[in-house]
């Protein structure tokens, strides 16, 4: 009986279950349409998040900073460069165009809604807390406005916020430019925060050292570097109103040689070379070798002058004043080389001639003296008696002829003669008779007296006394005959008087003695020169190339 009961209140019971069971599966289904419902609203309708800003700012203070008199606030940073360059040498600087993120985590700013990030405009910035970084060496930042100002907010749920900004930054880039042209730089980007100490504001980097900072292969303009890679770092300062977090990014810069190989390195060495072209020309070629060295002087002038345009004024000498300076000293000692040469060429023209003035003066006239007329007389002792008979007959028909005349010049066979009287006398007359051979002319002093020519032929005595100590006329006209009769003796006689008197002076030498000749100081400077220049250019271009100018900042 009690079994029967049992089993009826069981069977009572399943279907209030089963209808209780339907009627919470119909309630939750309405609740999840309503629910979508609601949310559909929401999406739909932007008066929810005009709401949804409005109770945001609602007791909002823009003027503190997230976590006030709390917590330190991290300010994350990353930098993704658009554009890069372009380097200035003679300012020391360069100009990028970066767009600038920070992220940091505002809790005043935690809403809950549909949607997880609200994308805001740059009107939103100046209604909420920003952290005031700037640039530490920047001279110039320009933040685009154009056609709206180029920022970008978004706020999520959890507080955090997005801020970007498109900047134009001028920074300093300190160089050393000893290695100039073969250098390189490393060109920094310092920004931290320019009011918060480390004990309230601290910047990381939002990705990590090495992929915060993104510089695409195409977003570099650069004309005489190359950019090799960047790195950063981060550094504590201490000033005067506290320590701060800086944070540095290092651009690692190579600079091009090709430019300044065209406009310096090889005009120079051109230049160089043709200064040494000029100890190739003779040494009496005085204008052309003056001109190679004062136009490559002044050439080099140029040159260095030019290369200077494209360098700041610093107060010590760059790897191309170097070779500017050495390349100047090659011309100006090619000028220099010149000068001693010509300097030496001209002293030993001068020697020479000292040499001859201390000789004897060669005159057109060398006296020939002859003793007496009777050694000339003997070398004939057969024709002796005929030869004074011609004399007197000769004399005789020629003073009527002749004028009288204390000098008389006639022309002989060989030459022009002319008897000149260098004594008298009444018994002994002395005559110098100058005689011109086709060489060279002698004097013949004829000496004769009365008395040897009586001694040796006495019938004669009278004509030869006649002759010598006669009338002007007479002993011209008796000169003349001797001389056209004697002249193929004496001609003999003074020929063998040149040679002897020519092996025995040392005055024959020519004052022109060098003249054409190449100088020795030319012959060791072709050498010299090229070589040294040579060598110059292998130690120059071996030290500076092999050498690292890279200057590695940062990790």
């Amino acid at each position: 009986m009690f079994s029967y009961k049992q089993k009826d209140t069981v069977t009572a019971m399943r279907p209030a279950f089963i209808r209780a069971m339907f009627y919470f599966f119909c309630l939750a289904t309405c609740a999840k349409k309503i629910s979508g419902q609601t949310r559909k609203d929401e999406r739909i309708y932007p008066e929810n998040f005009t709401f949804i800003l409005d109770r945001l700012l609602d007791g909002y203070d823009n003027r503190l900073r997230p976590g006030f008199a709390g917590s330190v606030t991290e300010v994350k940073t990353d930098i993704y460069v658009t554009s890069f360059g372009p380097v200035s040498d003679v300012d020391m600087e360069y100009t990028m165009d970066v767009f600038f993120r920070q992220t940091w985590v505002d809790q005043r700013l935690m809403y809950e809604g549909p949607i997880e990030i609200l994308r805001l405009n740059n009107l939103m910035v100046t209604k909420v807390w920003t952290p005031d970084t700037f640039f530490r060496n920047g001279k110039r930042s320009v933040a685009h406005n154009m056609t709206a100002p180029n920022k970008l907010f978004r706020i999520m749920k959890n507080g955090t916020i997005l801020y970007t900004m498109r900047l134009t930054i001028s920074a300093e880039c300190p160089m050393k430019l000893v290695d100039f042209p073969m250098d390189g730089h490393s060109c920094p980007l310092k920004f931290g925060s320019y009011a918060y100490p480390i004990t309230e504001m601290i910047y990381t980097w939002t990705k990590g050292p090495k992929h915060s900072v993104e510089v695409p292969l195409e977003s570099s303009s650069l004309v005489q570097y190359d950019l090799i890679g960047q790195t950063v770092s981060s550094e504590t300062i201490k000033s005067i109103t506290g320590e701060y977090v800086v944070m540095t990014v290092f651009f690692h810069l190579k600079r091009k040689m090709g430019y300044f190989m065209i406009q310096t390195y090889i005009p120079c060495i051109m230049t160089v070379i043709l200064s040494q072209v000029s100890f190739w020309i003779n040494k009496e070629s005085v204008p052309a070798r003056t001109v190679f060295g004062i136009t490559t002087v002044l050439t080099m002038t140029t040159l260095s002058i030019s290369a200077r345009h494209s360098l700041p004024k610093v107060s010590y000498a760059t790897a191309m004043d170097w070779f500017i300076a050495v390349c100047f000293a090659f011309v100006f000692s090619a000028l220099i080389e010149f000068a001693a040469v010509n300097y030496f060429t001209n002293a030993q023209i001068e020697r020479t001639k000292k040499k001859q003035a201390k000789c004897p003066q060669a005159s057109k006239t060398t006296p020939l003296m002859v003793k007496d007329t009777e050694e000339v007389l003997q070398q004939n002792p057969d024709t002796n008696g005929n030869l004074r008979k011609r004399m007197n007959y000769i004399c005789q028909e020629s003073s009527s002829k002749l004028k009288v005349q204390s000098n008389t010049n006639i022309s002989g066979p060989g030459g022009a003669r002319t008897l000149q009287p260098l004594a008298s006398g009444d018994n002994n007359r002395s005559y110098t008779l100058f005689y011109s051979s086709p060489k060279s002319e002698s004097l013949l002093s004829l000496a004769s007296s009365s008395a040897q020519l009586v001694k040796s032929t006495p019938q004669g005595a009278a004509s030869t006394t006649e002759i010598m100590a006669g009338t002007p006329c007479k002993q011209n006209a008796c000169s003349s005959s001797l001389q056209h009769l004697l002249a193929p003796k004496l001609e003999r006689i003074q020929v063998k008087g040149n040679k002897l008197e020519h092996k025995q002076t040392p005055c024959s030498q020519p004052t022109t003695a060098g003249m054409g000749e190449t100088s020795k100081i030319d012959k060791y400077a072709r050498i010299l020169f090229p070589v040294s220049f040579g060598a110059f250019n292998m130690v120059y271009w071996v030290v500076y190339l092999s050498k690292d100018t890279t200057v590695a900042k940062g990790g």
